[in-house]
């Protein structure tokens, strides 16, 4: 389970640590300040993509680490090993990212990709986002749940790559059989294209970098000007300069021999002040030290950007198209000189490979079938709970034609709301409301069957309130009795079902503000449900209320 995140500077976030145990954990808080933000940076720990313009201001590197306790975790235990990392019975997914665009992984100290961050976070933790219900709109997310929630990923994975090799014979065999005529022309143009991208020798991102070096070659002279300047302004102007403003203003300061508290405050600016002007000459003596003028330079860039251009112009395609098309050319030709075999043959692993792939849409599809029948009894339960007795949740597995990449049926989630009518595409059907509780139930019913020791819910009770969200409340307790819940909420009925508590707080004024996360104790948490309940006045009333509902059976 989740031990411990760490966040250093993460936007509104100097430095927080949060200490998680077993069962279920409520986050809340004002609008703002900050709830949801322990799930972004814990994602960004599992290897999500980093947002260097979420790093505090003022700060140059960002930090989140995740600690997990891996004891009772065997498969997370088995991927360290096969991975060659230390593997204890803790995991330690440490991430790292700056301004610059620089990012570093680390799995227990030992450095490691955002890939193998993703991995292992795939074993350890299931976050359910705030918007989740409106996947169900996706008929692709409807089979993704279902092969989830069977058990069936890797069949379906193996669906895919069968149905593509098929797929791959099919157009080779089409290809000997309609082009054998035409292939030594085809070959000869093929082999000169890439002979021309062979003498170009584009890398990638070369365009980019090529063209920002240009920008700052083209204005190299007032880049220079412009420099000069700044750092006369700063130091070196006989007649002004920020320094010795600077510094005749502080020996005024200094020169008083008691000074009232706003004119020590004053000083210690002005102080700031003249230490920034200070680096700031030093980075512009540093910048001119090594920035000069390089006409030879530009005109080499020009060259390679119209060498870049015009073979972009040639191939009708953007110039940062151009590896892909190089790869294109590389792919076809490779096929072909690989065509040399019979067309017999061809046609006999066409054969084998469409068998193949009926056979192993009949198991996914056997799979798939079975698992519908549970997951539709399983969330039509939850559903009768959530106040939607008359809803009925059904999953369509409608055949193909033919095998497609994902199997011999399409998936759809259909959904009725009313007693004898057919059952209809959710889009079609169900309200915002019902969206979300129909999303909540399926979460619910296949967080149950996860091997996921770490369920994560960012606000999914969005839409929910009264009788029914103490329901929701109920069923997350439920799941955090047999693991560990964590759930962002803005439901006091949901809050109050939590075994830990912790509220977000935003502090600070216009110019720094700072967002911390305080456990609560029994007081203070009934505070809090109060808050929740009535807002900014907290009467008596609200808060027996509240009292009310943090006693939990």
């Amino acid at each position: 389970m989740l031990s411990a995140l760490t966040i250093r500077n993460y936007t509104l976030v100097e430095h927080l640590e949060v200490d998680f145990s077993h069962g279920m954990t409520a986050i809340t808080g004002e609008t703002g300040a900050g709830k949801s933000l322990i799930v972004d940076a814990l994602g960004i720990a599992l290897g999500d993509r980093a947002d260097s313009g979420r790093i505090r201001a003022g700060a140059d590197k960002a930090e989140v680490a995740a600690l997990f306790d891996i004891e009772q975790i065997p498969a997370a235990r088995q991927w360290l090993r096969d991975n060659d990392f230390d593997a204890a019975d803790e995991a330690l997914l440490r991430r790292q990212f700056t301004r610059e665009g620089r990012s570093r992984g680390n799995i227990n100290g030992q450095p490691a990709t955002m890939q193998q961050l993703q991995a292992l976070g795939a074993l350890l933790i299931d976050i359910h986002g705030q918007h989740a219900h409106q996947s169900l709109l996706r008929k692709e997310y409807h089979r993704q749940l279902l092969d989830d929630f069977a058990g069936a990923t890797a069949l379906a994975d193996s669906m895919a790559d069968t149905w593509r090799q098929w797929h791959n014979a099919v157009d080779r065999l089409a290809q000997r059989e309609s082009q054998s005529d035409s292939i030594a022309h085809r070959v000869e143009l093929l082999s000169f294209q890439l002979q021309e991208f062979d003498q170009l020798n584009l890398q990638p991102g070369e365009v980019e970098a090529l063209e920002s070096e240009l920008l700052v070659l083209s204005n190299a002279e007032d880049i220079l000007r412009n420099s000069q300047q700044l750092l006369n302004l700063c130091r070196e102007d006989e007649q002004f300069s920020l320094t010795a403003a600077l510094g005749q203003a502080l020996q005024l300061l200094h020169s008083l021999p008691q000074k009232p508290a706003l004119l020590q405050e004053a000083e210690e600016l002005l102080e700031n002040a003249r230490i920034q002007v200070e680096e700031a000459a030093h980075s512009l003596d540093r910048h001119l030290d090594h920035f000069e003028l390089d006409p030879a330079r530009l005109q080499e860039v020009n060259q390679r950007l119209s060498a870049i251009f015009d073979l972009a112009r040639k191939h009708r395609c953007q110039p940062d198209q151009l590896l892909d098309v190089w790869q294109t050319i590389n792919e076809e030709l490779a096929a072909i000189s690989d065509g040399d075999e019979d067309i017999d043959t061809l046609r006999a692993r066409v054969k084998t490979l469409e068998a193949e792939c009926h056979a192993v849409g009949k198991k996914l599809s056997a799979r798939r079938s079975k698992a519908a029948a549970q997951l539709e009894k399983l969330v039509n339960l939850q559903l009768v709970d959530l106040a939607m007795p008359n809803a009925r949740l059904s999953v369509s597995l409608a055949p193909e034609s033919t095998p497609t990449r994902h199997g011999l049926e399409d998936v759809e989630l259909l959904i009725t709301t009313v007693p004898g009518s057919p059952p209809r595409p959710l889009a079609r059907v169900a309200s915002g409301g019902e969206l979300s509780r129909i999303s909540l139930a399926i979460e619910v019913v296949t967080a149950e069957h996860s091997t996921i020791p770490t369920l994560i819910f960012d606000e999914v009770d969005v839409g929910i309130g009264g009788a029914t969200a103490e329901i929701v409340g109920r069923l997350l307790r439920r799941l955090g009795d047999k693991g560990q819940v964590v759930c962002v909420t803005h439901l006091p009925q949901v809050a109050a079902q939590a075994h830990q508590h912790y509220r977000a707080n935003k502090q600070g004024d216009a110019r720094q503000l700072v967002s911390s996360l305080e456990p609560l104790d029994d007081s203070h948490r009934l505070e809090e449900i109060a808050r929740m309940l009535g807002g900014v006045t907290i009467t008596d009333q609200t808060l027996a209320h509240a009292r009310e509902m943090l006693t939990i059976e």
